[in-house]
């Protein structure tokens, strides 16, 4: 497969995952998502689940795999990481969704 092809399907795949909101992955949200009301929580995950500005600037590899959103007032970074089966390295090919396990990691922006 080109690199092209991989990175296409890599972005495919991390669509899936946070467009679905765990589809395919595991979702982790800190502490301080976690602190904040359900229905707050609510709003930031479909911030998450519908976000689409990706540009160059923000989306340099063309991957889908981070951004930053902004939920009344809160700047909420998203990020998804890409492990091996066992969720103890890095995965080898993350196009390759029989050998990658996603991560999808939701926080606020004072916490990275």
């Amino acid at each position: 497969m080109s690199d092209t092809a991989k990175r296409d399907r890599v972005r495919d795949l991390n669509d899936r995952c946070r467009t679905a909101l765990g589809i395919g992955a595991r979702v982790v949200q800190t502490q301080g998502i976690s602190a904040l009301d359900d229905a707050l929580q609510s709003r930031v995950r479909e911030a998450v689940e519908t976000f689409s500005a990706f540009t160059p600037d923000n989306d340099p590899y063309g991957e889908h795999d981070c951004a930053v959103v902004v939920v009344e007032g809160l700047r909420v970074i998203w990020k998804i990481d890409y492990y091996d089966r066992n969720f103890e390295y890095a995965s080898d090919d993350p196009s390759d969704p029989a050998q990658t396990r996603r991560v999808l990691t939701i926080m606020l922006a004072s916490e990275y």
